[in-house]
């Protein structure tokens, strides 16, 4: 190699040296940036994962990751952490939606006031703010959308009010995964033709919609797998029938309403495992569950269930006259309160011969009330000393279960919730 080519090539490395790593920075140590080499749609979808204050901010890291934010999946979720102050959030979520090019990916409105708090009702202002979330729906920035979530805050003196549903909120059908509504009034004349391909979570929360479009909506939900329906208005009787669905959670609503549900017939769900009412409290009156054979979760139970068929077996109040067949599937069992009568219990619990955890909650006693005397009368009624597994443990907790959400529903086990160190706080474990 000549005396110039060897110059020029060291000239190059040198150059190649000093140059600043792609990106306009270097790591904590002085090394390279190597997250700002990773391709766009790799780094899109990290943004897109971020909450919308901190993806917002990537924009200033430098001019490789400038363009990137509006680029990507939108995540928006408008609530606190986009600002504490009602119209700042309101006028940040328009600018966001005005900027940004799109496609969505989330868009998140959890309790979204109607009016300020618990001033005077003013009906054109109702008006103005849902107007202001149909404008937000139908913008190009929440194209292909993937995850929705809409709810209001409703005081006592709004159920007479109108608060409805978006119609542009079900614009997203053909590309949502997960949708959520809640205290609002759901077109019932479009579920008919709506077409749900790719939704696999559904929840309705304090929701007013017909009987006959909440099943028309059902039927165009042909992957769903989690579906939870807590105190919705106007459904009195609900058939389910789904090769997809794992989970499903439910609740009645007491009220004066006309209509209240208070039955729930599983015909036929061979992929179901988890069959999850959301309160004692709130029990449907009948519930019937006829083909499943995969149901691994049941609970959490209570004598509030006035009818309760599994299979061929008939309970009242989860007593049964007789046992004609069991169900082997189910390994977690929860009951709530059970009550004086325990040999009701304990022949309720033959029905069930392969469980491996059984949940007690009890919520008419206090933590103070956990005393010894407390629970050396719990091993007594238990039979403890005559166990037939030394490895079993019965646990007792005051409070409510913790799945409310489909989003951070546990794979698992979802009474695991109180965890050993919430046990000591709330509740005893029978050894």
């Amino acid at each position: 190699m000549g005396e110039d080519a060897k110059r020029m090539r060291l000239k190059a490395e040198g150059s190649r040296r000093q140059e600043p790593p792609l990106g306009g920075g270097g790591g904590e140590d002085g090394g390279p940036d190597l997250i700002s080499r990773l391709p766009d749609e790799v780094l899109g979808t990290i943004i897109s994962l971020l909450p919308t204050k901190d993806g917002a901010r990537t924009q200033a890291v430098s001019r490789r990751w400038r363009p990137l934010w509006r680029a990507a999946p939108l995540n928006l979720q408008v609530d606190g952490s986009l600002s504490t102050q009602d119209r700042k959030r309101i006028t940040f979520a328009t600018k966001i939606l005005s900027d940004h090019r799109g496609p969505g990916r989330r868009f998140a409105l959890p309790k979204f006031h109607l009016r300020y708090f618990y001033s005077n009702i003013d009906i054109t202002r109702l008006r103005n703010r849902i107007a202001k979330i149909d404008g937000w729906l139908r913008s190009r920035a929440l194209t292909g959308l993937r995850e929705i979530q809409i709810s209001y805050v409703l005081y006592s003196q709004d159920w007479e009010l109108p608060h409805p549903l978006p119609p542009s909120a079900l614009r997203f059908a053909p590309t949502l995964c997960a949708a959520e509504f809640g205290s609002c009034e759901f077109p019932n004349e479009m579920a008919p033709s709506l077409n749900f391909p790719h939704l696999k979570k559904l929840a309705l929360r304090h929701v007013t919609i017909s009987e006959d479009a909440l099943h028309s909506l059902l039927s165009g939900c042909s992957v769903l797998e989690i579906l939870f329906l807590d105190h919705n208005i106007g459904i009195g009787r609900l058939r389910i029938s789904s090769p997809t669905l794992r989970t499903i959670g439910f609740s009645a609503w007491e009220s004066s309403a006309a209509i209240k549900y208070h039955e729930l017939v599983i015909v036929d769900a061979p992929c179901l495992e988890r069959l999850l009412p959301l309160g004692p409290h709130y029990a449907l009156e009948t519930i019937r569950v006829l083909q499943t054979p995969k149901l691994e979760i049941v609970g959490m139970l209570s004598a509030g269930v006035s009818k309760l068929e599994l299979r061929t077996t008939i309970f009242r109040e989860i007593i049964a006259p007789s046992l004609t067949t069991s169900m082997r599937s189910v390994k977690v069992l929860a009951l709530y309160s059970v009550g004086p009568n325990l040999e009701s219990v304990l022949d309720f619990l033959k029905f069930f011969p392969c469980v491996k955890k059984l949940y007690v909650t009890e919520m008419d006693f206090g933590r103070n009330d956990l005393n010894d005397k407390w629970m050396d009368n719990q091993r007594r009624r238990l039979q403890l000393d005559k166990k037939a597994s030394p490895y079993a443990r019965f646990a007792f907790w005051s409070g409510h279960t913790n799945f409310y959400s489909i989003h951070n529903l546990p794979e698992a086990d979802p009474f695991e919730w109180p965890n050993q160190e919430n046990l000591l706080r709330f509740g005893k474990v029978l050894n």
